[in-house]
């Protein structure tokens, strides 16, 4: 895995709890495919938060992945989302 910054690794965790952020997205902006943002996620969550985050992206509630997206949504982020300062998921 890459050298990542604080702040970088606090942006990935972010990005991926989120539902609509694709994990192309991640890659696209941090150059981490998938099965490195669910290792960072694996060794910076609590094991429950990771169990938990896994549980939702497998469901296919999550749209995690651009193929299972719908078509019509063609931005990584909503043109309303906001900008959060700190990282409120639950970490080590």
């Amino acid at each position: 895995m890459k050298e990542l910054e604080l702040k970088d690794i606090d942006r990935i965790l972010e990005m991926a709890w989120e539902d609509r952020t694709p994990f192309e997205a991640i890659e696209f902006q941090f150059g981490l495919p998938e099965s490195e943002v669910i290792k960072l996620m694996r060794t910076e969550l609590k094991r429950s938060s990771f169990n938990l985050w896994r549980k939702r992206v497998n469901s296919g509630v999550s749209q995690k992945h651009l193929m299972k997206r719908n078509p019509e949504i063609e931005r990584f982020k909503c043109s309303r989302q906001r900008t959060i300062s700190h990282n409120k998921i639950s970490k080590r």
